[in-house]
């Protein structure tokens, strides 16, 4: 018979061995779930990404979204590793820092639409006056940037309001005179204030809005599960062009957004019908030549260094897993 001390211990050692698995288990499974940082709510605008990550759950990876309040904080947990993929443009980023990050598939394209006070006919009564943007460095900003340049004007005080829904409020109030917002909250303020407020001209060739990326060694080391990710990320993306309604029926299909208020949910099928015709949503998911216009567009927003013409592909994008996806659905 073993000693009460030796029982003991060997008791305690097989509780531990026990405990060491369940925990490896856990952590085994928490690190099968594949992260995602996005820098937005779950809202009408990024219905479609959470279907397409939801339908390769569905194709056996399976995936946890963490929402940030900025965009940049959801770059910055994929450079640090809290998360496996990221939602959002990193391509200033890239370059000044360096970071091993790679676009995979052009989500949104930037179809924002400057809206002013009617008191400013045009741009050039624009001239030294205040706007308000989204964040330093977004899209919005860089928007506003190509149209100074383009129009010869600087802008006054340059203001900066998260959400195309929170500008729209603050130039009900009053608060805001100029601003720059999105496809649906465009429509939104023509509705209800259309004697006030008007569009003036934009521009045409928009660049990527929201990708989704990471880091390469990640990407590379787990191949199978980004190739599903954006083999369904494509896969709906053409089904949207073809029918804007089906994210209506994935949505209530998998009841996501169920607390929000019934009009905003009759609202899904417009808004994608709105977006898909107007490109916010493209079908193609990304290819070197939008590479190249978006780093066209982004070096002459002043947010990456140029010359576009010698920024290589190769060290923005990873294509290979979008090349198989279009394989894999014969397009």
């Amino acid at each position: 018979m073993k000693p009460l001390g030796g029982r003991l211990s060997a008791m305690f050692g097989a509780v531990a061995v026990a405990a060491g698995l369940i925990f490896g288990s856990i952590e085994a499974q928490a690190q099968s779930k594949v992260r995602i940082a996005l820098g937005d709510v779950l809202s009408t605008e990024t219905l479609a990404m959470v279907i397409a990550l939801d339908r390769a759950k569905e194709k056996g990876v399976d995936y946890q979204v963490t929402h940030f309040s900025k965009e940049d904080l959801a770059i910055q947990a994929v450079i640090n590793g809290q998360a496996d993929l990221g939602i959002g443009t990193p391509y200033a980023v890239v370059q000044k820092s360096k970071a091993p990050l790679r676009v995979l598939f052009q989500g949104t394209r930037l179809v924002f639409f400057p809206v002013a006070d009617k008191a400013y006919k045009s741009w050039k009564d624009m001239n030294g006056q205040p706007i308000t943007f989204h964040a330093r460095a977004t899209g919005t900003e860089a928007i506003g940037n190509i149209i100074a340049k383009r129009e010869g004007i600087q802008f006054g005080e340059r203001s900066y309001v998260p959400g195309s829904e929170n500008r729209i409020i603050g130039m009900m109030k009053g608060q805001i005179k100029a601003t720059v917002v999105d496809l649906a909250n465009k429509n939104l303020l023509l509705e209800k204030a259309g004697d006030r407020f008007h569009v003036l001209p934009g521009v045409s060739e928009p660049a990527s809005d929201e990708t989704l990326f990471g880091q390469i060694d990640w990407i590379k080391k787990n191949e199978k599960q980004v190739d599903i990710i954006v083999t369904e990320f494509l896969r709906l993306w053409q089904e949207m062009a073809a029918n804007p309604g089906i994210v209506e029926q994935e949505r209530s299909k998998r009841k996501l957004m169920a607390d929000q208020p019934k009009e905003v949910l009759e609202g899904i099928t417009k808004f994608y019908t709105m977006a898909t015709k107007e490109g916010v949503y493209a079908p193609t998911g990304g290819s070197a030549e939008i590479a190249k216009a978006d780093f066209e567009f982004y070096t002459e927003a002043g947010q990456m260094q140029g010359p576009a013409g010698e920024l290589k592909v190769d060290d923005f994008w990873y294509l290979a897993p979008l090349e198989r996806a279009r394989k894999a659905l014969g397009s």
